[in-house]
């Protein structure tokens, strides 16, 4: 059974120390000879950090102070992401708020589509991929996945696994959404985060709440199920959070620490029935439109 911890935090200011906190609650200790880690939050298209659709570049702005005061003044810090279909990494740097605070904090911000890369193989399911493994990835001494709590309509729910299929460098990601569960759980295999460290400071759910909650695990798999449980969906049924634990990622059975995750559940904008219903009525013709689109082009 895994930990994951739960702390609440309202304003920018609060942020250092709730990450600090969530990260005391659950035991983990930073190795001492660090000199590279890798930060991956979520920059999935140009939608503001307001929105809850993205990570705060104050919330990494913290992470970073908290990790040269606490672990090492010398850390190379990257902060990391990649091209996808509809959003391009030399935009959402800048639009985003991460080319100021990269600047700011001496971090350096790295576009994975256009890092060097190696090939690597992985079995997942009854599916076998070659994915590119960036080096910035590669020759991490630690990389911390920084993701968002988020309904997606295709895979049910985004938080850390979700986050880290953003790694892949392949910018045309729309390949792998007829078997996106597998991809998922893939590239987790090859790029597994050391640390999990949601900034659910807002969230996007039914509408945009501030909810101030951070979350820390080594689990993907137990922070996504806790998770899974705020939003008001069962892990079990979600298909690359049970896949996940089925590869050896980690465990759905977690222990929370610090806050009840309760007011959490109670407070975040959930999505009801007719929603989901919709979203999927949504999310479906929106994809047929797009296989219809991209077969006209190609005839």
């Amino acid at each position: 059974m895994s930990l994951v911890s739960l702390v609440k935090a309202n304003h920018y200011s609060q942020f250092k120390t709730a990450i600090e906190k969530s990260i005391d609650l659950i035991g983990f200790s930073f190795r001492s000879n660090l000199q590279k880690i890798a930060v991956k939050p979520n920059m999935c298209y140009y939608w503001d950090y307001s929105t809850g659709e993205t990570t705060d570049p104050k919330f990494v702005a913290g992470l970073v102070d908290f990790l040269r005061e606490n672990v090492s003044s010398n850390l190379e810090i990257c902060v990391v992401e990649s091209d996808a279909s509809a959003m391009k990494c030399r935009y959402s740097f800048r639009l985003l708020g991460y080319e100021k605070m990269a600047k700011e904090k001496k971090v350096k911000l790295v576009n994975l589509s256009e890092d060097s890369s190696e090939e690597t193989e992985v079995k997942t399911g009854n599916r076998s991929y070659t994915f590119l493994l960036p080096n910035t990835i590669k020759n991490a001494d630690l990389l911390i996945n920084v993701p968002k709590i988020k309904y997606m309509m295709n895979v049910k729910i985004s938080c850390a696994l979700k986050n880290i299929y953003g790694c892949n460098p392949h910018p045309e990601k729309f390949e792998y959404h007829p078997h996106l569960n597998e991809a998922i759980v893939g590239l987790n295999k090859i790029m597994k985060p050391d640390l999990c460290l949601v900034d659910a400071i807002i969230v996007r759910g039914k509408h945009t709440k501030k909810l101030g909650l951070v979350m820390a695990s080594t689990d993907p798999v137990a922070i996504d199920s806790a998770a899974a449980r705020i939003v008001g969906l069962n892990p079990k049924k979600i298909d690359h959070v049970v896949l996940a634990e089925k590869v050896g990622l980690g465990k759905m059975r977690y222990k929370t620490v610090g806050e009840g995750i309760e007011y959490f559940a109670q407070h975040f904008p959930r999505k009801n029935t007719r929603d989901k219903v919709w979203s999927n009525i949504a999310y479906f013709g929106l994809s047929a439109l797009k296989k219809l689109g991209r077969d006209i082009l190609f005839y």
